[in-house]
Formats: structure tokens, C-alpha cells, sequence
């Protein structure tokens, strides 16, 4: 198991990861002081859990909204697999079409032949 401090609020909190993941949750911990920086210069001095709750609640409604945008985005290429699978069928239902009339055509045309050769 894995150990980092963590500043925030230029405070420092001792945490513990699974290794190989340290630099990650030290990414987290700055993204978090920064949100907390925000609020701080924001609305001034308020408590630090209140400030914390702030952060959090601000990281929260961001990541919300990822989730939202990432939902609207499997939406869209959901929508553009099945436009692709249609058209890739109604290409193949036209392809068929076109061949069974140029199989017919061919067999007038042969026939035809015969005609004119006789």
C-alpha cells in the first residue's frame, strides 16, 4: 500500500493508495487545493470544512456534468452506428437490386443474341 501527503488548504493530510497510484492522488489532491483556492479567493475566509464542502460540492457538479456529456456522447455514436448499420443494409438491399437487373438484362440481351443469330 501506497503513502502520499497531500496538501490542501495548505494543510498537509497523509493518505494511503495502492501502489503505483501515488501520482495520481497527488494530481487529485492539487486538483481539489485548487478548487479550494478558487473558493477561498472567491468568498474569503470561511471554515475549512465549509470551504472543503464548497470544493467538493464544485468538483462534484463538474463531474456530473462529464457524466452527462459522456452520456450525450454514446447517445450520439450509438445513433451514428445504427445510421451506419442502415445504410450499410440498404446499400446491400440496392447492390442486390441492381445485380438481379443487370442479371435479367444480360439474359435478354443473350437471348436477343440468339434471336438475331438464328
Amino acid at each position: 500500500m501506497g503513502q502520499v501527503i497531500v496538501t490542501v488548504n495548505d494543510r498537509p493530510y497523509t493518505m494511503q493508495c495502492p501502489d503505483g497510484e501515488e501520482d495520481h492522488l497527488v494530481d487529485l489532491g492539487r486538483l481539489l487545493d485548487a478548487e479550494v483556492q478558487r473558493i477561498r479567493r472567491s468568498v474569503g475566509s470561511v471554515g475549512d470544512i465549509r470551504v472543503l464542502v464548497m470544493a467538493g460540492l464544485m468538483v462534484a457538479d463538474r463531474l456530473s456534468e462529464a457524466i452527462k456529456k459522456i452520456e450525450e456522447l454514446e447517445e450520439q455514436a450509438k445513433s451514428l452506428r445504427e445510421s451506419r448499420n442502415f445504410s450499410q443494409t440498404h446499400s446491400r438491399e440496392i447492390e442486390s437490386r441492381f445485380a438481379e437487373r443487370l442479371d435479367s438484362a444480360a439474359k435478354r440481351l443473350e437471348a436477343l443474341s440468339r434471336e438475331m443469330g438464328h
